[in-house]
C-alpha cells in the first residue's frame, strides 16, 4: 500500500507542476529560477504538514485516553505557526524570481488546484486509503 500511495502523491506533484507551468506561462529564464525554488518550498512544507499530522494525532490519542493533551496541543499549534511561517518565507522568496503578478497567480492557481483535487476526492477520486492527505507539489522534469 505505501508504493501505491507514493506513485499516487507522486501523480499529483507532477499533475501540480503542470497546472501551475500551464497558468504562470513562466519564461524559460524565468522557470530555471522558480522551479528550484518551489521545490524546496514544497518540500519543507510537506515536511511541515506532516509534522501536523503526526502532532493532531498524538492530540487525538491522547484526547482519547483521557490523558493530559496540554502538551499535544501546544505541539499541534506551533506546528500550524510553522506552516504559516513556512508559507510567508515562500511569499519572499517567491518574490525573488516571480513578479508581483505572477506570485499572486501562484497562489490563486494552488489554491484553485487544491479545489480542484478536494472536488475530486468528494466524486470518488482515485486516493489510496489512508488517514493522510499529501500537501504541496513538486515540478517533474
Amino acid at each position: 500500500e505505501k508504493g501505491n500511495k507514493e506513485q499516487w502523491r507522486e501523480k499529483v506533484r507532477a499533475e501540480q507542476a503542470a497546472f501551475i507551468k500551464s497558468e504562470l506561462k513562466l519564461s524559460d529564464a524565468e522557470a530555471q529560477k522558480f522551479w528550484p525554488v518551489y521545490e524546496e518550498v514544497q518540500a519543507r512544507r510537506r515536511e511541515a504538514f506532516k509534522e501536523s499530522f503526526d502532532a493532531m494525532k498524538a492530540l487525538k490519542e491522547d484526547l482519547d485516553k483521557g490523558g493530559d493533551s496540554g502538551k499535544s496541543l501546544d505541539k499541534y499549534l506551533s506546528t500550524k505557526k510553522k506552516i504559516q511561517d513556512l508559507d510567508n518565507d515562500a511569499v519572499k522568496k517567491y518574490s525573488k524570481v516571480l513578479s508581483k503578478e505572477k506570485l499572486a497567480k501562484l497562489v490563486l492557481t494552488e489554491e484553485h488546484f487544491r479545489h480542484n483535487q478536494i472536488g475530486k476526492f468528494g466524486q470518488g477520486g482515485q486516493r489510496p486509503q489512508s488517514g493522510h492527505r499529501p500537501h504541496g507539489g513538486q515540478h517533474q522534469q
